[in-house]
């Protein structure tokens, strides 16, 4: 089947920083869609307006444009991917869009961040070992169970919970800011007391930098009806549960749980000196470049 390539504009984001949301400048997205087919995935709402989403599509010349913008940015800064669709998808592997684009955010001196569920993203440790010399990199891995059955039925095409970790453990022996994004925990699904001290304790168990949670999960329109529709196969009677409890709402958690369960991911956190606070992460990620030179360009 020939790649679905489409064509595309722009690339990079206009500069604004976020600081509530890992510190960083820009956002990008080389391709669109993905085929993980994770049940809770946010970004299959209306208002990004991505059809079939499944279906990973290649912006054409992406790197072209990507590297004309960079080009054009009076200021440096940290720019993201993964945020709405896994830059480390299957088609990555032969056509290295990611690793394109982090080879031109080196050669800008820009500073990386990354978001994803693969296990791919440890094959660039070198371009982002290389990017970390100048600029601030951060590496944010999705786990959401260590469970390997549970993570084959909520995130069904994604690699497993012990690739992903190995993952982390690979580019944190290569010095590479990395950790553990636990997000969504899905209610009566993951937001068990001993899941959580289960993914704290394996991400310590590979040197993870930080683990950042997030305990409930979003839904809205065509996310919420594929996530009832998931769990009418894999859970059935539980999409009855978030209706009764949840009816329209956008944040759905279970609140005393959730609370409960921030306590006890904030406690393992602390035993084992994992960070857990935005402020914390964003400041251990930058600070390291924030000599003359740096402050002016971050």
């Amino acid at each position: 089947m020939p790649v679905p390539w489409i064509p595309a504009k722009t690339i990079l984001s206009s500069w604004k920083p976020q600081p509530r949301w890992f510190g960083t400048e820009y956002n990008m997205n080389l391709y669109r869609g993905c085929s993980h087919g994770c049940i809770y995935c946010d970004s299959r709402s209306e208002c990004y307006g991505v059809d079939d989403f499944d279906l990973i599509r290649p912006k054409e010349r992406a790197l072209e444009i990507l590297e004309d913008e960079l080009g054009r940015r009076r200021r440096k800064g940290v720019a993201a991917m993964g945020s709405m669709s896994d830059p480390y998808n299957p088609l990555e592997a032969s056509l290295e869009l990611t690793r394109g684009a982090l080879e031109l955010i080196n050669r800008a001196r820009f500073g990386a961040a990354v978001a994803t569920k693969s296990s791919l993203v440890a094959r660039d440790a070198d371009i982002l070992e290389e990017i970390s010399r100048h600029s601030p990199v951060l590496v944010k891995v999705t786990v959401t169970t260590v469970d390997p059955a549970l993570a084959a039925k909520i995130e069904p095409r994604a690699p497993s919970p012990a690739e992903r970790l190995e993952a982390v453990r690979e580019l944190r022996s290569r010095g590479i800011f990395t950790g553990i994004l636990l997000m969504p925990v899905l209610p009566w699904i993951t937001d068990s007391d001993e899941g959580v001290r289960s993914l704290v304790r394996a991400a310590s168990g590979v040197n993870a930098s930080f683990i950042y949670g997030a305990f409930g999960v979003t839904l809205r329109d065509r996310q919420r009806e594929w996530y009832y529709s998931s769990l009418d196969r894999d859970f059935p009677g539980l999409s009855d549960r978030y209706r009764t409890l949840f009816g329209e709402s956008y944040g759905c958690a279970r609140r005393d749980r959730a609370a409960a369960l921030e306590r006890v991911f904030r406690r393992e956190c602390g035993d084992r000196n994992i960070l857990w606070r935005m402020e914390d992460i964003i400041t251990a990620y930058r600070s390291p470049y924030r000599g003359p030179e740096q402050m002016e360009l971050f």
